[in-house]
Order: C-alpha cells, then sequence, then structure tokens
C-alpha cells in the first residue's frame, strides 16, 4: 500500500499475529499498543494509517475524527519555537502544525492546551502535517447568528489573528470579528476568549469586544494610567488634549476612555494636568 493512504482510515485484512503485534495486508503494521482487541488472521478491521518517527506506514484501531479533508478540533500538546506546535488528534502520534502555519510573531502562537480546527495534509516527504482551517472553510460550516445577541455575554476561540484583529468562532457555531481597537492584547491562536457582542451584522457575523463595558472599563484604565505616572517620577507627557494615535500606542485604549479614566482622577483628587503633562498629585 502506497503512503497515499495516509492519513485516512481503510479497511484491512489481517495476514498474521507477530509478537509486537499484526501484520495486515500490504504489509502494514498494527502494534499490540494501537488495538485493545484481539484479532484473527483473516480478520478484516477499520485502522487509521500513518507513519511512524521511522517512516513506515503503521496502523491504529483508534479512529480519529481529523483526517485528510476532514476538520476537527485538535488540542496543542506541545509548542516547539522555530518549528511549530503538536496537537492530539486521537490517536498515540502527535502531529505538527509547522511554523508555516502559524502566525508570524511567535508571541501569539498557541499554547499548551488551546485548541485548533485543522484537517491532516501531507508535506513532500510524505509525513502528515495538521493544516488550520481556512477562512473559506468557516465560511462554509458555520451559522448565522441571531440578532437578539446583541450585548449579550459570549465566548469563541481564535482561529485567525492579526494586528487589525482576532476572528473568532463560538461555542454556538458562529463566527466573530474582535476588532484591534477592542482588545487590550492581541490574544494567541487556539486560544479561548470571553467577550460581549457589540454588533450583529447583516451577514450573520458578529462584532466582539474583549474590553468591559465603559463603566467597568474606566477604573481598569484609571489604574493603568497611575501605574504609569508611578513608573514615571509622577507625569506622563499626556492630557485630555494628547493625540489618538499616541494614547493608544502607550495605553492601548481610545482618546475617548483615555479622557473618562482622567475625568475619574481628577475628580478624586489624584492627578492634575498642566503644562501639557498630567501630575500626581502627591508628587
Amino acid at each position: 500500500m502506497s503512503t497515499h493512504k495516509v492519513g485516512t482510515i481503510q479497511t484491512l485484512e489481517v495476514l498474521r499475529k507477530m509478537d509486537t503485534g499484526y501484520v495486515l495486508e500490504n504489509d502494514v503494521l498494527l502494534h499490540h499498543n494501537e488495538t485493545d482487541t484481539e484479532l484473527e488472521s483473516g480478520q478484516s478491521v477499520d485502522v487509521f494509517l500513518y507513519q511512524d518517527k521511522k517512516g513506515q506506514l503503521v496502523a491504529t484501531t483508534q479512529l480519529p475524527t481529523i483526517q485528510m479533508d476532514t476538520y476537527g478540533w485538535a488540542e496543542v500538546v506541545e509548542v516547539i519555537p522555530g518549528l511549530g506546535a503538536f496537537v492530539n488528534i486521537g490517536i498515540i502520534k502527535e502531529i505538527l502544525v509547522s511554523t508555516d502555519e502559524l502566525p508570524l510573531f511567535e508571541d501569539v502562537w498557541p499554547e499548551v492546551g488551546d485548541k485548533l480546527y485543522v484537517t491532516l495534509g501531507k508535506d513532500q516527504k510524505g509525513r502528515l502535517l495538521a493544516l488550520p482551517a481556512t477562512e473559506g472553510v468557516f465560511e462554509r460550516e458555520l451559522e448565522s447568528a441571531p440578532d437578539d445577541l446583541l450585548n449579550q455575554p459570549i465566548s469563541g476561540r481564535v482561529y485567525r489573528t492579526s494586528r487589525e484583529g482576532s476572528a473568532i468562532t463560538t461555542e454556538e457555531g458562529y463566527r466573530g470579528f474582535i476588532h484591534h481597537t477592542e482588545r487590550k492584547v492581541e490574544p494567541r491562536l487556539g486560544e479561548l476568549v470571553n467577550g460581549r457582542v457589540i454588533e450583529v451584522k447583516h451577514d450573520g457575523t458578529l462584532n466582539v469586544s474583549l474590553r468591559p463595558l465603559k463603566q467597568h472599563s474606566m477604573g481598569e484604565d484609571a489604574d493603568a494610567i497611575l501605574a504609569k505616572l508611578e513608573e514615571n517620577d509622577g507625569f506622563i507627557p499626556f492630557t485630555d488634549k494628547s493625540d489618538p494615535e499616541d494614547i493608544r500606542g502607550t495605553f492601548n485604549i481610545s482618546k475617548a476612555a483615555f479622557k473618562r479614566a482622567l475625568g475619574k482622577l481628577m475628580k478624586e483628587r489624584k492627578i492634575e494636568q498642566r503644562d501639557g503633562k498630567t501630575h500626581l498629585l502627591d508628587k
């Protein structure tokens, strides 16, 4: 049997038993640790085919839901910088998602425990790889969200990440997008995030925010400003007249959020603005 069957489920006949397991037709090996059933010569058995570390075609009766051209969620079990992430598809062998299929910046690579929606493919040497689903796959498979989700909390897993924003698929099967202004940090690929729906679009997709509501975020933003003041000897070169991009570049919040936080701190008599700067009053 050629290696083009790698990554698929096949029905093969048991030719003979040996000390380490069974020889199936086409000289495919089925080791004892790959089956929990006693098999007889001449019996047909459903197996998943893959290559072991030596490149030999082997079989397992552990049948994964993820195969060639079949997608499913796979948990990340190991991450190796410069190489990629290994995922568990339900067999003993862990499958590599290569660096070519991961974000350019390793700080948003998945971590152990994150999950990726993948199918199987092969490299130039015929070895199995796990391939994350493309945007087109999610467009075909996900559902349209109902209008009544507006302002509701929602959870989703990141399947595409970029400086512009993060695309997620929710637990209910909806597609969502988190614009970079609606997150304080860029989520990892495969990370489960919790947010709220800020728009249900006409095409059934969602716009999602990871930021708290204004009345809740004001306190967090004020704390961040105080921390920056403490780090900078009691002053920062920002006021409510500062450039919005400069504010976002330093605090990763909008100018409106920055002004709300400044207002809160001034009302509490913790800061004052003078000479184009904001100062701690106890400094």
